[in-house]
């Protein structure tokens, strides 16, 4: 695949800013992918810190050869099987698996396609798609992805690859620009659970799963799903939110997708505390989730820099501009 050929191509002009994902901008992300890591390795200020319950699971080794044995060799490595067929003592040799697998679940429900800030979920969503896939290539792990919407899951295996970012890029950036505020596709909570049941499918063990989502969906399916998949992965999860809808300030909002516009009066009390009531309810329920596994949970905002927030989540300074 030609690389410069991918980063002359444009997105689509006519999709409004902040509204779509810009696939330039994901581009663009990688060089801000700097000065942080998702391994568990962290900076005493990071949110991350002492979350995770192991740092390699499995014995975490690639078999190399068979050699004869050499004095000071561990006797548990022998090959017994091939040390009685040549009657003379031979000894598996064994290096340390320095990469890991990164593997990112981004929803791209309609449920996301929600913003009254500078820019919506689902859009949010993208960046951090891009940031870890961008940061896992950049250290030399394999990132693949599960992409789904309410209708179907897009799936691209772990590589190690600038190819496979832009294939994961590209799945996002079409299911994100599939996105209306009036559509024919139904909402499906449902389809949070087939996505994760994709997830462990491709994730045997040793994995980094990272889940991207708004929490929307979240039941008792998800929560064995997720302890199934904590079993020999390690897993972030990064709830996508927005501040109207745990705090409303103002009285009446517009809400658009850049053609279509309706206003929503938070004056009204019951409205209010429906849409505060949901969103703390689903952010409670991802922490519970998360929480019994052990499993660390990043809030990010659609209000504000993308990158700047994970970056003060994991403890590292603000990058110059």
């Amino acid at each position: 695949m030609d690389w410069s050929k991918i980063q002359r191509r444009r997105p689509e002009s006519s999709k409004p800013q902040g509204v779509y994902a810009n696939l330039e901008d994901l581009i663009r992300i990688q060089f801000e992918a700097r000065d942080f890591s998702l391994r568990p390795q962290q900076p005493v200020t990071s949110i991350l810190s002492g979350r995770y319950a192991s740092r390699l699971r499995g014995r975490g080794l690639n078999f190399e050869e068979l050699r004869r044995y050499q004095s000071g060799d561990d006797i548990r490595t022998i090959d017994w099987k091939v040390t009685a067929r040549t009657r003379d003592p031979y000894v598996r040799v064994y290096s340390e698996e320095k990469d890991r697998q990164v593997l990112l679940v981004v929803d791209q429900r309609i449920n996301m396609f929600f913003g009254t800030r500078q820019k919506l979920k689902s859009v949010t969503a993208a960046e951090l798609a891009a940031l870890g896939a961008w940061r896992a290539v950049d250290v030399g792990d394999r990132v693949g992805a599960v992409v789904f919407n309410d209708s179907d899951v897009d799936v691209v295996r772990p590589q190690r690859s600038k190819e496979t970012v832009m294939r994961i890029l590209h799945s996002v950036v079409r299911k994100n620009h599939e996105l209306k505020a009036v559509s024919e596709v139904e909402r499906c909570a449902e389809m949070l659970n087939q996505a994760l049941q994709k997830a462990v499918q491709l994730s045997p063990h040793d994995v980094l799963v990272v889940l991207i989502t708004d929490g929307d969906g979240v039941d008792d399916e998800t929560e064995r799903l997720v302890r199934k998949l904590a079993a020999r992965n390690d897993i972030i999860g990064i709830l996508v939110t927005d501040p109207t809808r745990l705090n409303p300030a103002s009285e009446r909002v517009t809400l658009s997708d850049g053609r279509l516009q309706m206003d929503v009066n938070f004056g009204q009390k019951g409205i209010r505390d429906r849409i505060v009531g949901d969103a703390r309810a689903e952010i409670d329920q991802l922490k519970r989730v998360l929480h019994k596994l052990t499993a660390p949970l990043l809030i990010v905002s659609n209000e504000g820099d993308t990158v700047q927030q994970i970056r003060k989540l994991l403890g590292v300074r603000e990058l110059r501009k």
